[in-house]
């Protein structure tokens, strides 16, 4: 089987002069988070100047934390996203209700049954694994035991948590996922990427993936 390009989605662009220089660095999808309590929340007004500057294939990902259905709309009459993503305990019928394709989060306590999550969000585009901290619902910085990455899963995968430019390799090849998801693994500071990390970050995924390949 033919190991696929591993996807990167860069989340919380909060900058304008950022955000177009982490797309030129050859990211699939750029995430915004509306979720206030974050440092890196952005509102819907800035989300729609930051989006609309976007090439028209960046995929424009919304990220929600147990958000009412009210917030959501809202958001969505402002901002063009391409894709939404639920952090919190959504269930399926909530998150299928707006009309956009959806991934949802599933954070990896340890006593999370994986299959039974996935199958609860039948309709989902895919799923984010993610570190689990109590209270925290995301951007912790913490990475899970990647051992525990369902092998040959037919829904789309993918990682995050505690990624960065010397690590994704490693998870590349030990888990075999459809993308990587980064904040804090390339920031200057909660908003702010740091460009050379994303570039560094991108070339080490490409690096991986071409390694995948010849194997």
């Amino acid at each position: 089987m033919t190991h696929q390009r591993t996807r990167i989605k860069i989340c919380g662009i909060t900058q304008l002069e950022n955000l177009l220089a982490v797309e030129a660095c050859g990211v699939d999808a750029l995430g915004f988070v509306f979720y206030p309590p974050s440092p890196r929340a952005v509102t819907a007004a800035q989300a729609a100047t930051l989006v609309k500057a976007l090439g028209p294939f960046t995929q424009r990902v919304g990220l929600f934390v147990n958000a009412n259905a009210r917030e959501v709309e809202a958001v969505l009459a402002e901002v063009a996203l391409s894709m939404l993503q639920f952090h919190g305990d959504e269930p399926a019928g909530f998150c299928e209700q707006f009309g956009r394709p959806y991934f949802k989060a599933l954070r990896m306590r340890d006593d999370l049954d994986i299959a039974a999550a996935m199958a609860a969000h039948p309709k989902a585009a895919g799923f984010l694994l993610d570190a689990y901290r109590p209270g925290v619902p995301g951007g912790t910085g913490e990475q899970f035991d990647w051992a525990r990455v369902p092998a040959h899963n037919r829904r789309p995968l993918v990682l995050a948590g505690g990624l960065s430019a010397g690590n994704v390799a490693q998870a590349i090849e030990q888990t075999g996922v459809y993308g990587v998801d980064l904040s804090g693994g390339v920031e200057a500071a909660p908003g702010v990427k740091d460009i050379e990390k994303v570039r560094a970050l991108v070339a080490a995924v490409k690096a991986a993936d071409t390694a995948q390949a010849a194997t």
